[in-house]
């Protein structure tokens, strides 16, 4: 008896550990699944958020909270659109949070109307940053991001996009996550507990061919257009500089604070160092060093050149204008002078016109007078 209650438990522990091998083997799949996910917004979107916050939040310390539509394609969510959802919580006490569901539900199935092929893909918020309550959103959104799907564990996790609506950001406004299942460590016991954290996934700004029309119209009217378009280069090169700064200064700290044992290592993030640096030209190398120059110096050859057409061709542009606006200046001054003379001689001698018009007749009279003379005289002949 005592073996057969040994080798009972002893299948018991092994079934127990296959579970939780198996387990743990689902939580990791579907983690891999969800860090390949790739959220791209439109712009629309992004315009739809920041109206949102200048309509209710501008000028104070709240957040804003919507629901993002779009569509999904195996790994991509494309989020085409966006609603406002009234949302509200103690900045106190984080525990304390109002969504008002039934105002989704009834958005949704307006928009439904409108476009069937737009579903619930995941929620927005101004953030800047996340919070306690996010986590409880996103169980209430997963909700209606199930898709036709029948059990909620298979359908896709809601995407959660941050949308920095600070104008003094120079960054993409955009910061993505998604909700992953994970062990949790910190819980004491044999049975560790499962619970939900938020991993970053990628992100980026697409539009249609028609958004990029409508946006680039949109940008034609808040551009200045006293300020030139070698300004606006420079301007926008200075701000990729600076963004660049920024974010080599965060590597940098995070190293830091890694190699201080203030933060685990993590690999994936060392992983993406390590392929920048790996992009980065070797200059040990003699060869390497000279065929970077002479391809450098080809490159600013051809600028050079094309500098110096564009120059040329301007030039001469000036000159034919200046030329053809004397000639217009000219032409006109001419005609005008001598119809002012021509008034001018009119207005100042009326008799000497009239005197000329008197001796017009009086030779008029004189020729009609020979002319009768002329018969008589060939009579008498």
């Amino acid at each position: 008896m005592a073996d057969r209650e040994g080798s009972i438990t002893q299948m018991g522990a092994q079934e127990s550990g296959e579970k939780s091998v198996s387990s743990s083997n689902e939580i990791s799949r579907k983690m891999a699944q969800v860090l390949a996910m790739h959220v791209v917004v439109h712009p629309l979107v992004l315009l739809s958020t920041v109206d949102h916050y200048n309509r209710v939040a501008k000028d104070t310390k709240k957040r804003v909270v919507g629901i993002l539509l779009g569509t999904r394609s195996r790994n991509v969510v494309d989020v085409t659109n966006s609603f406002a959802v009234p949302f509200e919580e103690d900045l106190k006490n984080p525990s304390i949070w109002y969504l008002d569901h039934n105002y989704l539900e009834t958005m949704y199935r307006m928009y439904k109307k409108v476009n069937a092929r737009e579903n619930i893909v995941g929620f927005y918020s101004s953030g800047p940053k996340i919070k306690e309550n996010d986590i409880k959103i996103d169980e209430l959104v997963r909700k209606y991001n199930t898709q036709g799907s029948e059990e909620l564990a298979s359908a896709p996790p809601p995407a959660f996009v941050i949308i920095d609506v600070r104008p003094e950001n120079d960054a993409i406004p955009t910061t993505a996550y998604a909700s992953v299942e994970e062990v949790d460590e910190s819980a004491g016991g044999e049975q560790k507990k499962i619970r939900r954290a938020f991993k970053h996934i990628s992100s980026a700004i697409g539009a249609y061919e028609a958004e990029e029309v409508g946006v680039e119209h949109l940008l034609r009217d808040v551009n200045d257009p006293t300020v030139s378009t070698l300004a606006n280069q420079i301007k926008h090169k200075m701000t990729a500089l600076n963004t660049l700064r920024a974010k080599l200064a965060e590597t940098k700290h995070y190293l830091e604070l890694v190699l201080t044992d203030k933060l685990p290592v993590n690999n994936q993030i060392v992983y993406n160092l390590q392929e920048i640096f790996n992009l980065l030209p070797n200059l040990n190398i003699d060869s390497l060093v000279t065929a970077m120059l002479v391809k450098t110096n080809d490159m600013h050859l051809a600028v050079y050149c094309a500098a110096l057409v564009r120059c040329i061709i301007a030039l001469h542009a000036l000159v034919n204008n200046k030329i053809t606006n004397k000639s217009l200046e000219n032409s006109p001054s001419t005609a005008t002078t001598e119809d002012d003379s021509s008034k001018n001689n009119k207005d100042t001698n009326p008799d000497s016109s009239k005197d000329a018009s008197s001796k017009r007749n009086t030779q008029n009279d004189s020729s009609s007078a020979k002319d009768q003379q002329d018969p008589s005289a060939s009579k008498q002949k």
